[in-house]
């Protein structure tokens, strides 16, 4: 006779989530899945598991797949717009962007959800235009942050350039590590948008 602790390790047991605080522990535990182990793994089952919960609470809350991962990204954009201080709204170059070393060293599981959504998009055109609109939202919050700090109101080319590099340094610091290499990066970049500051601060 096998003993129960012998049992399924990887089952957790069932919890009973609130409404309100259910579907963002879903929508966390959907990140974390697809951060983990990429697209492909991401199930009713698997996500249900990371969570606690069981398997219909997803469905119920989520209805499909498609609505799932559409929800998690939006999820993962607003996180990472309130955490990165990507529009602190104060128009000095000095606080622009300040968190987002700690963002990514507090929270990698977001970020990597994101670039993994953006590589399927490439297999999957149908993820595509949802990535593209939440990814506006990131456009949108750079050109009105990068208009309060210039003279002149950013155009689409300076903000997309702009944000490029904020991107660019999260997925290094991502997979390679190094906070102080993007925190010195990020100082060389607001050297730069002094520059261009007819004030100069």
């Amino acid at each position: 006779m096998t003993d129960s602790a012998d049992g399924p390790k990887s089952r957790r047991p069932r919890k009973r989530l609130h409404y309100g605080e259910g579907r963002e522990a879903l929508l966390n535990a959907a990140v974390r899945v697809v951060a983990r182990g990429g697209l492909r793994k991401l199930t009713y089952r698997a996500v249900a598991e990371e969570a606690g919960v069981t398997h219909g609470l997803v469905v119920h809350h989520f209805g499909s797949r498609d609505a799932l991962i559409e929800e998690a990204l939006a999820h993962t954009i607003r996180t990472s717009l309130s955490t990165s201080a990507l529009e602190p709204g104060t128009g000095k170059v000095a606080d622009f962007s300040t968190g987002l070393s700690d963002m990514v060293t507090a929270d990698p599981g977001t970020q990597a959800f994101q670039y993994e959504l953006l590589l399927e998009s490439r297999r999957r055109p149908e993820l595509l235009p949802q990535l593209r609109a939440l990814y506006d939202e990131y456009f949108d919050a750079t050109q009105r942050e990068l208009s309060r700090m210039l003279p002149a109101d950013a155009d689409k080319a300076l903000t997309r350039l702009v944000f490029a590099a904020l991107d660019g340094l999260v997925l290094h610091q991502l997979v390679l590590g190094e906070p102080e290499v993007t925190d010195a990066a990020l100082e060389e970049l607001r050297g730069l948008l002094r520059l261009l500051d007819a004030n100069g601060e």
